[in-house]
């Protein structure tokens, strides 16, 4: 065959083995014929439980109705099939995956800075956003940074998160305390469970 690979080789070849790999998760759920159990417990269309039924009837209720046997929990004992429209079925399980995807995105940690020699309006503004971040449940970093011989002053920055701390007691608690590292303090805020 010499240096040259014929078509079919190329499809065995190591690359095409690494590729497939980060290709999007096919989806086991099996339907109608596929279904391999003899007996199942079956579930009507509108919820309803019709019982332990032999493969056969159970496809022949559902070709009735127009609709697929669909494996709902596969390793049950019998597995759990529902008759319903499988695309439909699909449809509602990628909606589910959504919005579970969404709610993970609460949490993230916000981080300000601060200098212990802040303006009051200034202030202000960054206890706004704080606010904000809290009310989105984000936790919030809050740092102040010490500059040259503002490290003989730590005291300042001390009082600063204290005043912080009461400004927001009502929306958010202490996680970590006020903790040097370095030039900074750091103290970092949760919001309060409600």
């Amino acid at each position: 065959m010499g240096l040259r690979r014929s078509f079919k080789d190329r499809s065995k070849s190591p690359i095409n083995k690494f590729n497939s790999r980060f290709q999007a998760p096919r989806d086991t759920t099996r339907i109608n014929n596929f279904i391999r159990a003899s007996t199942v417990r079956l579930i009507d269309a509108d919820g309803t439980q019709i019982g332990v039924r032999p493969i056969g009837e159970a496809l022949g209720m559902a070709k009735q109705r127009g609709l697929d046997l669909v494996e709902i929990a596969a390793t049950a004992t019998p597995p759990v099939c529902k008759i319903l429209a499988y695309s439909k079925y699909k449809y509602e399980q990628e909606k589910k995956e959504r919005e579970a995807r969404k709610k993970q995105k609460a949490g993230l940690l916000k981080e300000l800075r601060f200098r212990p020699n802040i303006g009051q309006h200034d202030l202000d503004v960054k206890v706004r956003q704080i606010e904000e971040f809290i009310d989105a449940h984000d936790k919030v970093r809050i740092t102040v940074v010490f500059r040259g011989r503002e490290m003989q002053h730590r005291d300042l920055g001390f009082k600063l998160l204290m005043s912080l701390q009461e400004k927001l007691a009502n929306k958010a608690a202490v996680e970590q305390a006020p903790m040097p590292d370095r030039n900074r303090l750091v103290m970092t805020l949760i919001p309060k469970p409600h």
